[in-house]
């Protein structure tokens, strides 16, 4: 990792990623991010900083930055530089998503198992980012086409995206604050047993980039585990859990079953096993409620289990139709 600027010693050098640039925004105070960047990294041009920034390569603290964002004079600017490939990235491409609801300033989508989020390494095409782009060309004027929050691409489910930058701010915000309400449902393997509290903070795995692990030295990750039934997998026992995010990390659901000794099916990364012919992890996203800009209300929204996941918990002997009839009556209003 490479740092510019009047940085602090060591700032940020043992969790930023390889080959990223820290820009400390001294003396910067009222300029826009995207000609602060071209002056400060002349190597690369306006345009092509421009579409890093679109593409979510530029964060402060987390947190995405658009184009016009008038920095403040005391930022910690991460550049994560892109390949070629990413400049061709931001296209327009007919891709399948289902779109659960919309108004001027949100939309709420069901993604499919298989659909990557947001263009990256390997993935420069086919995303949900590129089909936003085709179905609502708007977008286009957001950075990540109005993407907050991700999906990993074999997780089925909900989430928002913001269809203006106020919009776009204030569910950033909400994602901050912890105030927009994100739960799944999970096979793991093995009993589990009580609801657990699983507060372990996230790291990149300093053996494996790929990989997040537990870490003292990541950042704070806290899970709820709620166990709702309990089946068989291939003679293994397996639960069908409810966990509620407190917070948002890089494969947090997943680290943390696997950190208490209970993998998510077909989670080979970590740990889980190929069970019943299950080949990605039993993850769904399946309610999300949040504070709509535009008119105050935000749900929750509620997607049932994909067919695969249905059919997983057949073979478990596990009623899904059951499990979801005691979450709705738990819920408040579904939509």
């Amino acid at each position: 990792m490479a740092e510019a600027g009047d940085a602090q010693a060591g700032m940020g050098r043992s969790k930023d990623p390889p080959d990223s640039v820290r820009l400390q925004a001294v003396a910067a105070r009222g300029e826009r991010l995207d000609r602060f960047l071209a002056a400060r990294l002349p190597q690369y041009s306006r345009t092509r900083l421009q579409r890093w920034i679109d593409l979510g390569a530029v964060s402060c603290d987390e947190r995405l930055l658009g184009r016009a964002t008038r920095l403040a004079g005391h930022e910690s600017i991460l550049v994560e530089p892109q390949p070629l490939e990413a400049d061709r990235a931001f296209v327009a491409e007919p891709v399948e998503f289902d779109v659960r609801y919309q108004d001027d300033q949100v939309l709420v989508v069901s993604k499919q198992a298989g659909l990557v989020v947001h263009p990256g390494a390997g993935n420069w095409h086919g995303t949900l980012m590129n089909g936003l782009l085709h179905r609502f060309a708007k977008q286009a004027m957001l950075p990540r086409a109005g993407i907050v929050h991700r999906l990993d691409k074999e997780t089925s489910g909900l989430l928002v995206v913001a269809r203006t930058e106020a919009a776009r701010q204030h569910l950033i915000g909400q994602l901050a604050d912890r105030s927009m309400s994100r739960r799944y449902l999970a096979v793991c393997l093995g009993r589990v047993a009580a609801p657990t509290d699983i507060d372990a903070p996230i790291g990149r795995d300093p053996r494996n980039r790929l990989r997040m692990a537990t870490s003292e030295a990541g950042k704070p990750a806290r899970t709820i585990v709620r166990p709702l039934a309990e089946g068989s997998l291939e003679q293994q026992p397996v639960t069908l859990v409810h966990c509620q995010l407190h917070s948002g990390r890089t494969h947090q659901i997943r680290v943390h079953c696997a950190h208490i000794g209970h993998p998510l099916i077909g989670d080979v990364v970590y740990g889980g096993p190929v069970l019943a012919g299950f080949g990605r992890q039993a993850l769904h996203a399946y309610r999300l409620a949040f504070m709509s800009p535009g008119t105050g209300d935000g749900g929750p929204f509620i997607e049932p289990l994909p067919d695969d996941m249905r059919r997983l918990l057949a073979t478990a002997g596990i009623d899904a139709a059951l499990v979801e009839a005691g979450l709705a009556d738990t819920d408040e209003t579904v939509r």
